[in-house]
């Protein structure tokens, strides 16, 4: 099977904010996660789709350099897929390694996987090996408590942002009391502070909120400090140190794996190099016994690698983004029931792109 054409495309996102100083809702390229669509087409007639990063600059990078590239190769296993992340990866380093050029080879990953699984008409769970958590246990990112505990939901997370004010412990204090109110003593409860913190507020969080027995603190400090959260790590037990959303391939694993920075792992697999990458990031993790929990593990480019590997049975998901259907780019994509998710078994990833957001 050959590669015919690549096309990246930042989609018509319509639920955007605005920039600053306008009111009305004009496009950002930051928007919606900085995800674009990634498009390869073979001589087979198959057709791949992928998910990456990076917005309108990634697309560039997909459609002006990496897409030459990609015409005329071959994909006919996983083996082609792993060498044609190796050449991309190699060819952009002048300017690559990390950051929008990583979530652009991201998309063009996915795509090749989904492309590869329809060609042999399989899941791409399939290709991994095969589904070893037929149901993988959800927990949703929220603020709706009560709506996400009627809809049977066992584990959540809450976001704070810390504004540096004293009043800052009193209302995450507020939110970690309210949800184990809420969802109960046996659920999984974590925070995500989206690296606000510093190692004095984060010793202080462990403190204070040690009778909620949250299960982990999410980037507390910049993916940057590996040291520091390394010396976090062991003075907030039982509490987990979890991050890694903003990390970048195998490579920026291995550096985290040295430092021993974080308990948990989250590569966001739309990010950080695709299933090729998210693959050698849990041989790392096996290697030195961490954890790994994608990031919106609950999205479909995730959840594939999450069934079929050695992941967390766990799984992100953001229930309000189910409210605003007016950006619903997937279509087929599965929703959590009772608390917990599962991917179709359809060719490739099993989604069906929204086509008129193009």
């Amino acid at each position: 099977m050959k590669i015919t054409n690549v096309k990246a495309i930042y989609p018509r996102w319509q639920n955007l904010p605005p920039r600053p100083g306008e009111t009305a809702k004009t496009g950002v390229w930051q928007s919606h996660f900085w995800q674009i669509v990634v498009r390869v087409d073979s001589d087979t007639g198959a057709t791949g789709f992928g998910y990456g990063g990076g917005g309108i600059p990634g697309t560039i990078i997909v459609n002006e350099h990496l897409r030459e590239l990609l015409i005329g190769r071959h994909v006919e296993s996983i083996d082609d897929i792993r060498e044609i992340w190796d050449m991309l990866y190699f060819k952009s380093i002048p300017y690559g390694r990390k950051g929008i050029p990583v979530m652009a080879l991201s998309g063009i990953d996915l795509a090749l996987w989904d492309l590869l699984g329809k060609q042999n008409n399989k899941p791409v769970y399939d290709l991994l090996g095969g589904i070893q958590k037929p149901n993988v246990r959800a927990y949703a990112s929220t603020r709706d408590f009560e709506r996400d505990c009627e809809a049977g939901f066992t584990a959540m997370k809450f976001s704070h942002r810390w504004t540096g004010q004293e009043s800052d412990y009193d209302a995450t204090i507020e939110l970690a009391n309210r949800a184990r109110d809420i969802f109960g003593a046996n659920a999984l409860i974590m925070t995500d502070c989206y690296m606000s913190w510093d190692s004095e507020v984060t010793l202080e969080m462990a403190r204070l909120l040690s009778e909620y027995n949250l299960y982990w603190f999410e980037d507390v400090l910049t993916p940057d400090n590996l040291d520091q959260m390394a010396s976090l790590k062991p003075n907030i037990k039982p509490v987990l140190l979890a991050g890694g959303e903003h990390e970048f391939t195998h490579h920026g694993f291995g550096a985290l794996a040295k430092a021993g920075s974080l308990d948990v792992w989250q590569p966001d697999i739309t990010w950080c190099g695709g299933i090729t990458a998210g693959l050698r990031i849990l041989e790392i993790a096996h290697r030195f016994g961490v954890s790994v929990v994608p990031h919106r593990g609950g999205e479909i480019w995730a959840l594939h690698l999450i069934v079929a590997s050695e992941c967390e049975n766990l799984a992100e998901t953001h229930p309000d983004r189910w409210q605003t259907p007016i950006d619903n780019l997937w279509t087929d994509e599965p929703y959590p029931v009772g608390g917990y998710i599962a991917p179709s078994d359809r060719p490739g990833f099993g989604v069906t792109l929204n086509e008129s957001m193009l």
